[in-house]
Parts: C-alpha cells; structure tokens; sequence
C-alpha cells in the first residue's frame, strides 16, 4: 500500500500529482519524465522497475508504462520505498518480465517499450532486460542469461534469452544463417504501393550519428538489408504493415520504410521531409516484434510464438479506424 494519508495530503517524502485536464491521454511514462517530476525516461523506467510509481494508490510496473492517464488520476512517486535500492525480483509473469517460455535451455519474453534488451556503456543506469533476467535467475539459484539477438529500446515484442553457453551458440549460428522467421507489425505513414513486396537496400552504420544511412550497391562498408512486408490494414493517411526479415540489421525496418516514403508512426530518427510534422501523436515508434519461430536448440523441433499488440499499439490501431 502506498504510504499516503489522506488527512495530511500526502506524506513526506512522497512526490505527488493529480493529473490536469491538459495532461489526459498521456502514457504515465510521459507524464512523469517530463521537468519538474523525474525529468528523463530512464528515470521513469528504474522507479517502475523498483516498484515506487503507485498510480491511484495501486503499485505500477514497466508493463504500465504506456497507461493512458485520465484527468484526476493521482500518481505518487516513493523516492525511498524500503527494499527499492535495487531492481525487484518479481511478479515476473505480470510485471516488467512476461515470460511466454521456459525451459532448461533457453526463454523467449514479450519485452515491452521503453526499456533496453541488454546494458549499454552509454546508458549505464537504464534498466534492461538482461538485468531483469539476472535477478531473476538468482532468486532460483540459475546462471546469468545469455544474448542471442536483441530489439531496439522501444520496440516491444519477442525476443529469446539462451541459459547456457552451448543454447547460445546453437540459436546464434541459425540467427547468423537467416533461419528463424521474425515478423514485425508497424504503422507507418501513407500507403505502401504495391500492397505487398520486398525492401532491398545497402545500408551502413554510421558509428556518430548512431543511425544507418544507405549507401553506394558497391560500398565495402555496406551491408544488404531485406525485408518482405504486407498492407495489413489501410487507414485514411497512414497503414498496418507485416514485415517479415530476411536480415536482420540494427534499426532495419525504422530505415528501410523511412527510405520508401513511409516513416513509421512515432518515429524520432529515422525522420526528415513531410513527415517530421508527424500528425499522428504516439510516444515511439510504431513497432512491435510480433512472431518468432526458430529451432529448438536441444532437439532440433520447430518453436513458434506469437505476441500480441501491446495495448498502446492497439488503442492506436483503434484510433486511426475512427479518423
């Protein structure tokens, strides 16, 4: 229970908000990065992660990030909630860890937006799933993870985690031949034409900028990006789109629709031209890993999984149906 009491309006200590009628319809990770609360999103995912957001006196997790916040909601940050030093191990299922699969040899996780799939150097305090996965396998006395592949910060979806040194390589190496099908959902801008078919480009990582750029067929430091996509579904200015990948480069899809005219729906870097008027409001891009099959790497059988539209991608869906 959050430790507010109503008398005093609110306890030492305890930062607290009621949301303005301005501020309704905003994602609660928005809301509490902007100045004057936490001030960044990292901020905003570590106090999630330890268990100190309480959105109308209920505890929050990561898997809140994206909750729509109505005018009056009361959201509480506890600063120093005892035991909130270091990351809480759990409710994994229903928190910030949803485990769709288990077993001895490896675990497939619907991520959600807004948090990294592994640290980075730059980001040192930014939550991640491997750090998740480290508590959680030391609260059942297992080894550290052990990386396969990775989706980007807020790009939500499936993405697996080996348990030992022999998964990993095994699951590496058909990531490497190109076996496992990874299918995305995305809303981009306008109307892909024809409905169906196939992005090549020659892409190359630009280690400054941190961003991909195409480059010359004929470029030594290019690599080939390809990926098969399908009109899902039209709405009046922008579209669903399914992207199967045949490679499977940094920020491919972002780059490769961008290129095409059709920059995705809450896009931030991947954005010059018309659509940096970005007219539809949504906190990040529009991606969503939304199907991954490959090998099991104990038995050689073929896994499959499916994951959902997280709930802001589908209340945007809804939304775009009504305009």
């Amino acid at each position: 229970m959050c430790p507010y009491d109503n008398r005093r309006g609110r306890s030492s200590g305890l930062p607290a908000w009621t949301v303005a009628a301005a501020d309704a319809g905003t994602r609660l990770d928005k809301f509490l990065a902007a100045p004057g609360r936490l001030g960044s999103r990292a901020k905003v995912a570590a106090a999630l992660e330890r268990g100190k957001v309480f959105l109308n006196e209920v505890e929050c997790t990561l898997a809140d990030a994206s909750t729509r916040l109505v005018a009056d909601d009361a959201v509480r940050v506890w600063m120093d909630r005892p035991g909130s030093a270091s990351r809480r191990p759990g409710p994994y299922k229903s928190g910030a860890l949803d485990i769709l699969f288990e077993d001895d040899a490896l675990i497939v996780l619907n991520k959600p937006a807004g948090i990294l799939s592994v640290p980075l150097e730059r980001r040192s305090q930014a939550p991640s799933i491997v750090t998740l996965l480290e508590d959680y396998f030391r609260s059942s006395g297992k080894r550290k993870p052990f990386v396969v592949h990775r989706i980007d910060l807020d790009t939500s979806g499936l993405v697996v985690f080996a348990k030992t040194a022999k998964a990993q390589a095994t699951l590496k190496d058909q990531f490497r031949r190109r076996e496992p099908e990874r299918v995305y959902r995305a809303v981009v801008y306008g109307h892909p034409s024809p409905g169906q078919g196939t992005w090549h480009d020659r892409l190359v990582w630009d280690t400054k900028a941190l961003i991909q750029k195409e480059t010359h067929p004929n470029d030594p430091a290019g690599v080939d990006a390809v990926s098969h996509y399908r009109v899902v579904e039209r709405f009046a200015a922008t579209s669903m789109v399914e992207v199967r990948l045949e490679t499977g480069k940094r920020n491919q899809i972002r780059i490769q629709a961008r290129l095409r005219g059709h920059t995705l729906v809450g896009e931030t870097r991947y954005v010059y031209g018309p659509d940096s008027l970005r007219p539809v409001d949504f906190p990040r891009q529009a991606l969503h890993a939304f199907q991954l099959v490959f090998r099991h790497p104990s038995d050689n059988r073929r896994i499959e999984f499916e994951a959902p539209l997280p709930r802001d991608m589908a209340d945007l869906v809804t939304r775009l149906r009504r305009t």
